[in-house]
């Protein structure tokens, strides 16, 4: 059974709620639902004396709401026209027993959620995700880099291994080791975001690859440790 009530902030609309709810202690009954957060809506203030059931009633409302939302209110103020967009509020009066299976703890203030409101949650929650994306693991890498023979120049050979710039790789210290027969390699460490940047491709795609393959003969990894 659909029960309507219009005009609640008129004269005539509590009166039809004040005699709709003679004898009854909530719009559906003796449970407190979401029918009765739903004209407690639209009922512009405190009923007067004239109207003791529906001031019973919506006391009772400001009680059950004010433990649902126990936050001290700054206080607002709403202007405008008497009732709301949807003049009329449409309820289904539920059997007692079906009321029941309403929770407190369960309110809908706003009726069902609409496509738009899904669609926002879902957007707060992959920002949510997107802010507490867990930080990359980093590693520290020994790099051994040999030149083709003892007349490479090394100092540009370093100067070509630096030169390499890209997001999650940073250059450290390095020094020349003697391999023999004059011949000296280039030792240099590195640190890396896993996620950023691969060893092999870096060697493989950058390194060793025209133009740096004029001073650079190899490269191999002599120490590659998590950090």
């Amino acid at each position: 059974m659909a029960v309507t009530f219009s005009d609640l902030h008129t004269e005539g609309g509590l009166k039809a709620l004040e005699a709709f709810l003679a004898g009854k202690s909530y719009i559906s009954g003796d449970k407190f639902t979401k029918d009765d957060v739903r004209v407690y809506a639209a009922v512009h203030g405190v009923p007067g004396d004239s109207f003791p059931n529906v001031c019973k009633w919506y006391n009772s409302v400001s009680s059950k709401l004010a433990s649902s939302f126990p936050g001290k209110a700054a206080g607002v103020g709403v202007g405008g026209a008497a009732a709301s967009a949807k003049e009329a509020i449409h309820l289904k009066a539920a059997p007692a027993a079906a009321a029941g299976d309403d929770d407190d703890d369960d309110l809908d203030l706003f009726g069902d959620e609409t496509e738009e409101d899904k669609k926002a949650a879902e957007e707060r929650e992959k920002a949510k995700s997107s802010t507490k994306k867990k930080e990359s693991g980093k590693s520290s890498v020994l790099l051994d880099v040999k030149p083709w023979d003892d007349e490479t120049d090394m100092k540009k050979l370093e100067e070509a291994v630096r030169s390499i710039e890209m997001p999650g790789l940073f250059w450290g210290a390095s020094k020349l080791v003697a391999v023999g027969y004059g011949i000296k390699k280039l030792q240099i460490m590195m640190t890396i975001v896993d996620d950023d940047v691969s060893v092999d491709t870096l060697i493989d795609e950058y390194l060793t690859v025209e133009p740096r393959n004029e001073y650079i003969q190899s490269c191999d990894i002599v120490a590659f440790n998590k950090i």
